[in-house]
């Protein structure tokens, strides 16, 4: 069965047009939000933002508000008076055309709750969340130094996660340490085998009293919470489904309307 490919430039414009209501960040006043956290992450198709750690989506925000600063540094030089960039946008205004059609075409699109369930219910299968360890670390760069770190959270009693917040920021040597160690919540084939084995062995609230030891060096974790493996329940994951939808809505109108359009024109393939 043939299927529409539409180009990664057309989609991105579809999903401009959705509502963005998140904000990540304030850069002299411009807001960063889910928009220009898509423009990154078209880098590593097939991943969502929600599905990164807690470190890695910092990573994308920051990436982000560094993407608007060069922005507005060009803006400032005047870039868009410049004979290149005119050229630029001549060379891409069919495409700029058709992305504007396409998300007049998608407004146009409605779906149902009862589409949104029967979705939901035929496709159950693919909303399994696995477990998951919401867990901070501290990674230092020998076992003498874990064995003193794990010493000094020994001391700390019932103050243990200040204690551990504290000993990150000051000696782990993750790029995690500024946020006290923290990775957010993470499956267990997220993180290397060591690491994983070790944190999902966890009670939630207590730490590793032996040093893990990994191909980084040698790690501290301190577990926070846990979730259950489950299926992902219809109220939180249901404006991702409608959106889906209405995406496979849309390719099935634009096939039509692309069919009809043949018929009419006189087309030559040249050989």
């Amino acid at each position: 069965m043939k299927k529409i490919i539409m180009s990664s430039v057309v989609v991105f414009a579809l999903l401009q047009g959705v509502s963005f209501a998140k904000t990540y960040a304030k850069v002299n006043g411009s807001e960063i939000t889910d928009k220009d956290i898509i423009v990154l992450m078209r880098a590593i198709p097939g991943v969502s933002f929600e599905q990164l750690p807690e470190e890695a989506r910092n990573q994308v925000i920051n990436q982000a508000i560094e993407r608007r600063l060069l922005i507005e540094q060009a803006k400032k030089e005047r870039v868009q008076n410049s004979k290149e960039y005119k050229e630029a946008i001549a060379n891409v205004e069919e495409d700029l055309m058709l992305e504007v059609w396409m998300r007049k075409q998608i407004e146009k699109v409605k779906v149902s709750d009862s589409e949104i369930t029967s979705f939901y219910n035929q496709n159950k299968s693919k909303f399994v969340q696995p477990e998951t360890v919401k867990a901070r670390h501290i990674l230092v760069s020998s076992e003498g130094e874990a064995k003193d770190v794990i010493a000094e959270l020994k001391k700390a009693g019932k103050n243990v996660a200040n204690r551990f917040d504290t000993l990150a920021r000051e000696k782990s040597k993750d790029s995690s340490a500024r946020n006290g160690g923290a990775l957010g919540y993470f499956t267990k084939n997220q993180m290397v085998p060591e690491f994983a084995n070790a944190a999902f062995k966890l009670k939630v609230g207590s730490y590793t009293t032996s040093p893990v030891k990994t191909q980084y060096g040698y790690h501290i974790i301190l577990v926070e919470d846990k979730k259950p493996a489950g299926t992902l329940a219809l109220k939180d994951i249901k404006p991702q489904l409608e959106q889906t939808i209405k995406m496979q809505k849309l390719q099935g109108e634009v096939k039509k309307e692309g069919e009809e359009l043949r018929k009419k024109a006189k087309i030559e393939i040249v050989k």
